[in-house]
C-alpha cells in the first residue's frame, strides 16, 4: 500500500513538473517570441486565475499530507531542512483555507514569500542530495537523518525534496498568474 502512495506522489511531481514546464514555455513563446497573447494561453490563465485559491489549498494540503505520510507511517526521519521545508508548507494548508472563507483573493501578497522561501530551502536540499556532499552538518536535537539521504528515487530524479521544490513552484506559478492576471477573473 505504502508503495502505491508513493508512486502516486511521484506521479503527481512528475506531472506538475511537466505542466509547470509547458506553462513557462507557452509564457516564454507568448511574451517574447511572437510578442502577443495566443488564445490558449489567455483562457489557461483566467481559468488557473478563477481556480486560484482553491487549487493552491490542494497543492499544500497534498503535499502537508505527503509530508505526514512519510514520516507518521513510512518511519522517515525528517532531516533539518525536511523540518524547515514543513515550516514554510504547513501554513499555507492554513492560509488558503483563511482565504477561500474569506474569499481573499489578495491572498497571494503574503502567501508568495512563504512559498518563494519554501522553495528556495527545498532546492538547496535537493542540491544537497544531488551532490552528496556530507559538508553540510544535518542534526536537530536528538537523531535527524542526514540531509544527502535518498529514502527514494522515481523516475530517475523524484526524491522529497524535489516533491517539495514542485509544490512551492506550483503555488508561486499560481499566485504570480493571479496577481498578473486577477483583473480578468470575474
Amino acid at each position: 500500500m505504502a508503495h502505491w502512495i508513493v508512486n502516486i506522489l511521484s506521479m503527481l511531481t512528475l506531472i506538475s513538473g511537466i505542466a509547470l514546464v509547458l506553462t513557462v514555455a507557452l509564457f516564454l513563446k507568448e511574451n517574447l517570441i511572437l510578442k502577443r497573447k495566443i488564445n490558449l494561453g489567455v483562457s489557461l490563465r483566467k481559468f488557473f486565475a478563477k481556480k486560484y485559491l482553491y487549487l493552491s489549498f490542494l497543492i499544500a494540503l497534498t503535499a502537508t499530507l505527503g509530508s505526514l505520510f512519510f514520516s507518521l507511517i513510512l518511519k522517515y526521519t525528517p532531516c533539518e531542512l525536511c523540518w524547515y521545508q514543513r515550516i514554510f508548507m504547513y501554513p499555507l494548508v492554513l492560509i488558503f483555507i483563511m482565504a477561500i472563507v474569506k474569499n481573499d483573493k489578495r491572498v497571494y501578497r503574503y502567501s508568495l514569500p512563504v512559498a518563494i522561501i519554501g522553495f528556495l530551502i527545498a532546492a538547496f536540499h535537493y542540491y544537497l542530495q544531488l551532490s552528496n556532499t556530507q559538508s553540510f552538518s544535518c542534526n536537530i536535537v536528538g537523531y535527524s537523518a542526514s540531509c544527502t539521504e535518498t529514502f527514494f528515487l522515481t523516475y530517475g530524479y523524484i526524491t522529497i525534496p524535489m516533491m517539495a521544490i514542485t509544490a512551492f513552484a506550483l503555488i508561486i506559478a499560481l499566485s504570480l498568474n493571479y496577481k498578473y492576471n486577477k483583473e480578468n477573473v470575474i
